[in-house]
């Protein structure tokens, strides 16, 4: 018979209540969720630990736990903010190279710190370059980064003002169905948008924003005719414009602007036959200085895990179904 597995054992210190309430969350959820994750078993008297498990995993909980406990001086947790430490455990479980602590974006509502290496390149590509795309499945982070680094720039006063930008495209639906004027026609579909900025400002303080002009909130078409000097410019969901619309919108970036450009290729609501200015632009662009890409993968899911399942899933199915894809399309 094999010996059993001597349980690791450990002591958070200092000890202090309102943080270790913090670390362990509402009825130990926090940490009934690491233990799912890691397949261990998690048993503490106060701040003395004992895990038990296979030791590579029982070591990474130990590191874990007290890189939580640090983080609960500064701010309270979540389990979506476990989720995301334990997706960069993973990630150096898999021999990648760790995430750069020094890389931070200040908002009103406090800092905002990229999980994760390819998060890592892709907030530091855009405080180095002027024109960025975040490529890559829904859960990665690609937009809500994209307004920390814009609202980070506001903030510090390198911008005058924030263009959230999005091509009226919808999934399946028209948008002469939605009651109201076009400002609320196109609201629904800016929605991500507007919730990661009054996360990072606040209700009162977005509203006044963008009644000042400072934010400013528009369909892609509003932008022809238009140069942007001294602006933060995100296209969102840009896997739904022409090809015709990329290019314009590209050419309407001016001095002191930074844009970024995030969409996933595979979430394509276009009419049948009209080709994604994205999935052109990233050829087209390739090779030319001063542009950065970043492609995020499904491992880079930062939402619930069950989302990172769910897109693997559907790749798989693809990856399978394509050549009978393009066999039925033939005969169309």
């Amino acid at each position: 018979m094999n010996a059993p597995i001597e349980p690791h054992r450990f002591t958070l210190e200092p000890f202090e209540a309102r943080r270790f309430a913090n670390l362990c969350g509402q009825f130990d959820e926090h940490l009934r969720l690491i233990e799912q994750r890691l397949e261990i078993e998690i048993r503490n008297r106060g701040n003395q630990f004992e895990l038990l498990g296979e030791p590579q995993q029982t070591l990474s909980a130990e590191q874990l736990l007290r890189r939580l406990y640090r983080e609960t001086d500064a701010s309270d947790l979540s389990p979506d903010m476990v989720h995301l430490f334990l997706q960069e455990t993973a990630m150096t479980e898999q021999n990648l190279p760790s995430a750069e602590p020094s890389i931070a974006l200040r908002t009103r509502k406090g800092m905002i710190r990229p999980r994760g290496t390819n998060q890592q390149r892709y907030v530091k590509a855009i405080l180095e370059h002027d024109i960025n795309f975040g490529i890559g499945p829904a859960g990665t982070g690609k937009t809500y980064l994209a307004v920390a680094c814009a609202v980070d720039a506001l903030e510090r006063e390198q911008i005058r003002r924030i263009l959230l930008v999005r091509p009226a495209v919808e999934a399946g639906e028209k948008l002469g169905f939605l009651p109201g004027d076009l400002s609320q026609k196109i609201d629904p579909y800016l929605r991500p948008l507007y919730d990661a900025l009054y996360e990072m400002l606040g209700f009162e303080q977005v509203a006044k924003l963008i009644e000042k002009q400072v934010i400013e909130v528009a369909p892609l078409a509003y932008m022809r005719g238009r140069t942007l000097n001294n602006s933060f410019i995100i296209l969102d969901e840009s896997q739904n414009t022409t090809l015709e619309q990329m290019k314009m919108f590209l050419t309407r970036i001016g001095f002191g602007s930074t844009a970024v450009i995030t969409g996933d290729i595979t979430q394509v609501d276009l009419p049948r036959g009209t080709k994604s200015g994205l999935t052109h632009v990233i050829d087209v662009l390739r090779d030319v200085p001063g542009i950065s890409f970043t492609h995020f993968k499904p491992k880079d899911v930062v939402r619930h895990p069950l989302v990172q399942r769910i897109v693997e899933a559907y790749e798989r199915f693809e990856a399978g179904q394509a050549p009978h894809d393009a066999k039925a399309h033939r005969h169309d």
